[in-house]
């Protein structure tokens, strides 16, 4: 047996204790809470935490990138539906899913903003889902109105139902349901009003939003 593989996989299992009880942390008390406490919740020592992320920044910018990887993941089966608007369906429901269950991820999207303004891996997501807009309407089954950014926007809408915990989340898909039902292609719709935004306003944006101040 390699001696030097029990501490490896020691120290991996409390790598991957701290990221989740820092999930758990961030969406409790915010992205400022005290990591004293994170090493508390995972059961190590102050130094275990340091050892594994220098500062909070690294903390954060790790959760950042494991929620990237996550909705790469997701890409795949969104885009691979048997229809364009199934493909519609599931990015609504699967990323709204994603962000109900995850209410940190806003707090950790500012703080990288912060941190590294010009990192945007996000980006990344824009021309799929342009082309899965365009698909749809195409197919007949999206109204001709709705832009790939209206689409994110009313995720963020559908996902922030996660600031009601838990005990909310069996009840979601109510307002999934109208929302999908206003974004299908019929003859009797009334126009959206103005334009839509375009994508990288809203990616900067939806890294900044935060409480409005007297100044807004």
């Amino acid at each position: 047996m390699n001696p030097a593989a029990s501490p490896r996989r020691d120290a991996r299992r409390n790598h991957e204790r701290l990221l989740a009880e820092a999930r758990v942390l961030f969406a409790e008390r915010g992205i400022d809470a005290p990591l004293d406490e994170l090493a508390t919740r995972a059961g190590v020592g102050a130094g275990t935490v340091y050892r594994h992320f220098p500062n909070r920044d690294a903390l954060v910018r790790e959760l950042y990138d494991i929620g990237v990887g996550e909705l790469r993941e997701l890409a795949d089966g969104i885009l691979a539906a048997e229809t364009a608007w199934r493909s519609v369906e599931l990015y609504v429901e699967r990323l709204a899913a994603w962000l109900a269950n995850a209410p940190y991820v806003p707090a950790v999207m500012r703080r990288m903003a912060e941190i590294d303004p010009g990192y945007r891996p996000g980006a990344e997501f824009a021309e799929p889902v342009d082309g899965l807009v365009a698909r749809a309407q195409a197919e007949g089954s999206l109204r001709a109105d709705v832009t790939a950014v209206d689409l994110s926007v009313l995720v963020d809408m559908l996902g922030s139902l996660g600031q009601y915990g838990g005990t909310y989340l069996p009840y979601w898909r109510r307002q999934l349901a109208v929302v999908l039902d206003g974004l299908r292609a019929r003859p009797d719709l009334t126009p959206l009003p103005g334009v839509g935004l375009d994508f990288e306003t809203f990616h900067d944006m939806s890294h900044r939003k935060g409480p409005r101040t007297a100044g807004d």
